[in-house]
């Protein structure tokens, strides 16, 4: 299938497939979601037609709050309904992400995640805010780059309308959200061509109306209440099924290789990592230098967080795995480990997988640098025969001495790849026009390109930096999920997180 480039972010490439699928869209701006909603506003202010043949109905609240109420209104009402959000906006619509996911209502929240404020404030990114929506009954699905927004975010939406089950599609705040890459993106025809109408139908026909009432909701005791909660279960059961489904079908349009977890390495390696989000592309590089110098390492990236689907994750580890190491980036205080540390040791438990030593690893809480010197530590760590349980990577822990030693790494890069670094202050036009640079290479000539611009809390007048990457074939003609046509990632992700952390 033939799809054209163009230069965008991430929020751009979640907006572009939801406005598709979405008939309604009740929003509050917070960053750095924000773009997402205003990109849809602006188009259907343009009256931009979705795969329905309708213009999308925007509907501005006075709180994300209100917002999440919206949506299950609307839902309830039956018009496919989107929001966007993160961060403190996802918790205040945590209530009714409740309500909505135990009606069965095929809603999507498209979450640049970021972080929460805890000792402090950050306005950057962690995973700290979806990690707060695990219990809600929504099922999660994880990109880790701009191409991966534009080429899954589809799977939140069609597997949300035949499954029932609503989906929180999230991928890292500012590391993916506001980067730029040359993407290949989606026809809506295609999109199009890939939804149940029976399962939109059902939707529509379960909607509220005085023609044929029905009660929703209600109030139930301790004599049923438990059982009609378990009920649910299977709708859950069938959503791993459900997006395997429709990854096939993107599979067989796009020729990718995209499943629940990914596996990426060595078919035979020893040391295996286990992640979700932006540092996947860290990873990767770091593995394609390691390999090529005759060590056995891989990783292991999570697309579908929840339902955590543990036959699927065991299959994707190699047989010849002795020592995992799970990277959270988030911080659960007094647990035992991390969420996705304690769904791998479950998932090994569970299905009979011996053999494997699994330790857990904190990274990037508030945009920290992860940068290949960390993945090179990890890496270094699991050839330990004492290894640290618990660990964190990219700083330097003094206190309770967590963190694991990194030392200086080798260039990693694709090589014939232009890379550029511009530093500037909040306000002088250092950003604006860098962004619009890579634009204009991006979308005429034959380059593929990757941007990131990083910014202090201060704005105006505090201390910017914009890094470009620029590179005539594709990670140096790399394959992509084992697909020598496919790109492999474009310009690759080792741009920002390589940023001096003093200046």
């Amino acid at each position: 299938m033939k799809r054209h480039f163009k230069t965008m972010d991430g929020n751009n490439a979640a907006a572009h497939v939801s406005y598709a699928f979405t008939e309604v869209a009740a929003i509050y701006p917070i960053t750095p979601s924000s773009p997402m909603a205003d990109y849809v506003d602006q188009w259907a202010a343009q009256g931009r037609k979705n795969i329905f043949g309708s213009t999308v109905k925007v509907q501005e609240m006075q709180a994300e709050s209100g917002a999440a109420g919206a949506v299950h209104g609307s839902l309830n009402a039956g018009a496919l309904t989107t929001t966007y959000t993160a961060s403190q906006g996802l918790l205040l619509m945590i209530p009714n992400m409740y309500k909505i996911a135990g009606e069965l209502l095929p809603g999507v929240f498209h979450v640049s995640a970021r972080t929460l404020a805890s000792h402090t404030l950050n306005i950057f990114g962690d995973h700290s805010d979806v990690m707060a929506c695990r219990q809600t009954g929504f099922a999660m699905l994880a990109e880790t780059n701009v191409q991966e927004v534009m080429d899954l975010a589809p799977v939140a939406h069609l597997a949300a309308i035949k499954s029932r089950v609503p989906f929180l599609n999230f991928f890292d705040g500012f590391r993916t959200s506001h980067e730029l890459q040359k993407i290949e993106v989606w026809d809506y025809d295609d999109l199009k061509d890939m939804v149940d109408w029976d399962a939109v139908q059902a939707f529509r026909d379960r909607a509220l109306n005085s023609e044929h009432p029905t009660m929703r909701g209600s109030h139930e005791n301790g004599d049923i209440f438990f059982q009609n909660r378990e009920a649910s279960n299977k709708y859950y059961e069938a959503v791993p099924a459900v997006v395997e489904e429709y990854m096939g079908k993107i599979n067989a349009k796009l020729g990718t290789d995209y499943q629940l977890f990914n596996y990426y390495g060595a078919p035979d390696a020893d040391r295996v990592i286990v992640a979700m989000g932006s540092i996947c592309d860290v990873a990767e590089e770091v593995i394609d230098y390691l390999n090529a110098r005759g060590e056995k390492v891989g990783l292991v990236k999570v697309r579908l967080y929840r339902p955590f689907c543990p036959e699927k994750l065991v299959a994707a580890i190699p047989a010849t795995c002795k020592k995992l190491a799970v990277l959270d980036r988030t911080k659960e205080p007094g647990a035992q480990g991390e969420p996705l540390y304690l769904d791998v040791v479950t998932a090994l438990a569970t299905t009979g997988r011996t053999g494997i030593e699994v330790i857990g690893g904190r990274y990037g809480l508030g945009s920290k640098d992860t940068p290949p010197a960390s993945v090179f530590a990890v890496y270094n760590e699991l050839k330990k025969d004492e290894m640290k349980r618990q660990f964190t990577i990219g700083i330097v822990d003094d206190v309770t001495n967590l963190s694991l030693e990194e030392v200086p790494a080798p260039a990693t890069a694709a090589a014939g790849t232009i890379e550029c670094k511009f530093w500037g202050l909040g306000g002088d036009g250092t950003v604006g026009a860098n962004k619009n640079s890579i634009k204009i290479i991006g979308d005429h000539t034959d380059k593929y390109v990757q941007a990131y611009f990083q910014y202090d809390s201060k704005k105006t007048g505090g201390v910017t930096i914009s890094q470009g990457r620029l590179c005539r074939l594709p990670c140096a003609q790399l394959h992509h999920q084992g697909l020598p046509h496919r790109p492999r990632r474009q310009a690759r992700r080792r741009v920002p997180d390589q940023l001096p952390v003093e200046l």
